[in-house]
């Protein structure tokens, strides 16, 4: 997926890791060849290129990822959407260089969201109008969670794994307190943290408007697609952070939320039980930040769910 994975977990002096790391990457390349647009012939670029309405056989993995990217695009009424794969690619977020051609015909296009335009079955899936699918928005988060999986497998209970700063905490460390992740500073020019999070057995991802960008005409755009535009989004938050069970998840409405902005983001994760955290970039002014679920705040409307 262009980027790298990390594990760290605690084992006695005596385990030999070797196994262990071997699992890990097979898990890793597996998502890799069954989701990566970067490869003409994953799982993923191939029902791409299925004509629409013919029945494709996909493996689990890649069939779960999808679903869950459907469910999370109905829950947000398309905001979170995998649909968007053509504007990706024509803005310059694949492994083409933006064309103004492409670019024109992403926002011009009649699209229908992905929710509502593929149907599943059983180990297949089809497409019912023209789409063009990019899971770049879940695939890491399922990748971590594929990471965590692989650490349980071999009975670990103690481990943090993470692709692209995407993580999963796994129990404690070995002195027993938490696992400290950063959220970052929404800063291009540096890095730097913004706060610490104190996790276990969750995951967190975020979704922010300064490390992957790209410039056309001279003007900076974000990697997040506005559905509504075929375009990169506008008057975004800086950055908006999610904590979940899962990293998909947390990956999917990271990136949903950022697309509804801090005032109907912040809404639908209230309703949705939702732990986030936005960051607000104002014109001359402090990054400031919104908090919302019981994790970042303590808004006696707000009950944790099971």
């Amino acid at each position: 997926m262009g980027t790298r994975w990390s594990a760290l977990f605690f084992t006695p002096p005596e385990y030999d890791p070797a196994p262990v790391q071997s699992a890990l990457q097979i898990a890793v390349d597996e998502v890799d060849a069954q989701m990566s647009t970067w490869k003409p012939d994953s799982d993923l670029m191939r029902l791409n290129a299925v004509p629409v309405n013919q029945w494709m056989d996909v493996p689990a993995q890649l069939l779960h990822v999808l679903r869950l990217g459907l469910e999370i695009g109905h829950a947000s009424d398309g905001a979170f959407d995998i649909g968007m794969g053509d504007a990706v690619t024509a803005w310059g977020f694949g492994p083409q260089n933006a064309e103004p051609e492409q670019i024109r015909a992403a926002i011009t296009a009649s699209r229908i969201p992905a929710h509502i335009a593929l149907e599943t079955g059983e180990g297949c899936i089809r497409k019912t109008a023209p789409l063009t699918l990019d899971l770049n928005g879940i695939a890491k988060g399922y990748g971590v969670d594929r990471l965590a999986q692989t650490l349980d497998d071999f009975g670990i209970t103690a481990g943090l794994v993470g692709i692209d700063g995407e993580m999963r905490a796994i129990g404690l460390r070995s002195d027993g307190a938490p696992w400290s992740i950063a959220v970052e500073a929404p800063d291009p020019a540096r890095r730097a943290p913004n706060s610490i999070l104190a996790l276990t057995d969750a995951a967190v991802a975020t979704s922010g408007d300064y490390r992957h960008w790209v410039e056309v005409q001279g003007r900076r755009f974000s990697h997040t697609m506005d559905p509504r535009r075929g375009a990169p989004i506008l008057r975004s938050p800086a950055s908006v952070t999610v904590v979940a069970q899962s990293c998909a998840e947390a990956d999917a409405w990271a990136t949903a939320l950022m697309v509804l902005g801090a005032d109907r983001g912040a809404e639908l994760a209230r309703k949705r039980g939702l732990n986030a955290l936005f960051l607000l970039r104002d014109d001359d002014q402090p990054i400031r930040s919104l908090k919302v679920g019981a994790l970042f705040s303590s808004e006696p409307s707000f009950t944790q769910g099971n």
